[in-house]
């Protein structure tokens, strides 16, 4: 292995993240093009997506955290450039979207043909790939989570980020008012989306949420955890429900992966057993998954959605930045610094 570099290598190129380092501390590998085995198919990567998930995991904070070493990569858009045995050989040549959790910052990555999404014709690899993990979390935790409708107001923490950004877009074609926070830097950005909005950092943000939903909002989407998790559930109508998916605030605080998760699920359910009407959730992308073909459907389906709305032009993709794969640290940098609206894509071939 050795430091990652901008030069052209022959074979397949995957990046690895050796331990917990910094983002200079990634490495480039190659190897040969692996064969596709039976119901696998060989992708060429042309995106793959710089999620909060591999900033955790460069941490060793992930809660489902991989040994090191390993290859990042939650998510990716590619072209089938080979398939195995039983799988239909007329997939070859066309684009779609692949979850893999693991090891799509590569420039070919094996993946079972049930996992494939179709991308539609006329929507771009890089565009397709804002919207993979975090088309899914959205528009899960919107309509299967917290059956949002028209005419309800929801508050979407990290609105600019790239499945805030999401939901906003999702929400407000809904008919849903959506306020959201986002640093003040990012206020322009948040209105252009449809949303309100208001800044993270203000200390009287609940208030400030009240003036603007006097009676509570409909549903919270909380990535952040930590202690604001309180002022989100409070902020709640009667009937309303808070969607968590995320421990952002303790991303940078030492010590057990797991322990921040696990604190936040019991307040979670202790809020669930109170007489007050509000309910509060967990969102985990990966639930269901050992029931692998009814998972696979369902991300079909719901991904199938927001690709559709992207292909019609009724959604927007919010890409931050594109970055060759070979520059992964930059685009990890990038992705950190709290600096960009939407996703920052790692883009093969460049």
């Amino acid at each position: 292995m050795s430091p990652i570099s901008p030069a052209s290598l022959p074979s397949l190129t995957e990046v690895v993240l050796p331990g917990r380092v910094d983002p200079e501390g990634l490495q480039l590998r190659t190897r040969p093009v692996p064969e596709p085995g039976p119901g696998q198919v060989l992708v060429a990567v042309e995106a793959s997506g710089v999620s909060f998930a591999e900033q955790q995991m460069r941490r060793g904070k992930y809660y489902d955290q991989p040994p090191f070493p390993f290859v990042p990569g939650y998510d990716l858009v590619g072209t089938v450039a080979g398939t195995g045995a039983g799988v239909d050989p007329g997939l070859r040549g066309r684009r779609f979207a692949v979850l893999t959790k693991v090891g799509g910052w590569a420039s070919h990555v094996l993946a079972d043909a049930g996992d494939l999404v179709a991308v539609p014709d006329g929507v771009g690899a890089a565009e397709a790939e804002t919207v993979v993990v975090n088309g899914i979390t959205a528009w899960q935790m919107l309509h299967r989570v917290a059956r949002a409708r028209a005419g309800m107001t929801v508050l979407v923490h990290g609105a600019n980020g790239g499945v805030g950004s999401t939901l906003v877009q999702l929400a407000r074609r809904a008919g849903i008012t959506v306020i959201g926070t986002a640093s003040p830097r990012h206020h322009d950005a948040v209105r252009a989306l449809g949303a309100t909005p208001v800044d993270y950092r203000d200390p009287d943000l609940a208030a400030r949420v009240r003036e603007l939903a006097p009676g509570g909002v409909d549903a919270v989407f909380d990535h952040v955890g930590g202690e604001g998790i309180v002022d989100s559930f409070r902020l709640l109508a009667r009937g309303g429900t808070l969607v968590s998916y995320g421990t952002a605030a303790t991303r940078d605080v030492p010590g057990s992966s797991r322990a921040p998760v696990l604190k936040l699920f019991a307040r979670l359910l202790l809020w669930n057993l109170l007489p007050n009407g509000r309910k509060a959730h967990f969102y985990n992308l990966w639930a269901g998954r050992r029931r692998r073909a009814a998972y696979q459907a369902r991300v079909r389906e719901d991904l199938g959605q927001v690709l559709a709305l992207l292909a019609s032009g009724e959604f927007t993709a919010q890409v931050a930045a594109r970055v060759p794969l070979a520059e992964a640290a930059r685009a990890m940098r990038l992705a950190e610094s709290g600096t960009v609206t939407g996703k920052v894509v790692l883009v093969s071939g460049s």
